[in-house]
């Protein structure tokens, strides 16, 4: 076993592990955060997306001991101090960027990523920079448009789907 500890979501977590312990699995498990879903275990469907050090990261495809040290960030935390959805989350809800929902922490991690590189996309880039999230809902289409909204652009002129 091996002791593991980081910062998650802004609070100190420690646990012990085995070596071959996923983030995924220490976040859900051990520390019962479990917004980070896990739908293929094979780093395919996005659906882990949490950040590292401020990065995207499948948390299906880090060990836990990689992360000791760090500082992760789930989508516990997405929402505003007051329990509020932030302006993200509220983008995905106002504009159906969701239906079962499975996907969707990985695609609001993997949007704020994005905003944060780039906060005014175009939707050819955020349909490339979601490339490595699967949706078997939506058909992607009111994801970006919820994505757009969230950085402000206009999206009245894209008709519903």
């Amino acid at each position: 076993m091996t002791k593991v500890s980081m910062t998650v979501n802004g609070k100190a977590a420690s646990g012990d592990v085995e070596g071959r312990t996923l983030l995924s699995s220490f976040l859900r498990d051990t520390l019962e955060l479990t917004g980070t879903h896990v739908g293929c275990d094979t780093s395919q469907c996005g659906a882990c997306v949490v950040h590292v050090d401020g990065e995207a990261v499948k948390a299906c495809t880090m060990l836990a001991a990689e992360a000791s040290g760090r500082k992760v960030t789930t989508i516990e935390a997405m929402s505003n101090a007051d329990g509020s959805l932030s302006v993200l989350q509220q983008a995905f809800q106002d504009h159906h960027g969701l239906q079962c929902g499975f996907c969707t922490p990985g695609m609001v991690m993997s949007a704020a990523a994005l905003l944060k590189e780039n906060p005014d996309p175009t939707e050819a880039e955020i349909r490339e920079y979601l490339e490595g999230n699967i949706c078997r809902c939506t058909g992607y289409h009111n994801i970006v448009k919820a994505i757009m909204a969230a950085a402000g652009q206009d999206v009245s002129r894209i008709a519903a789907e």
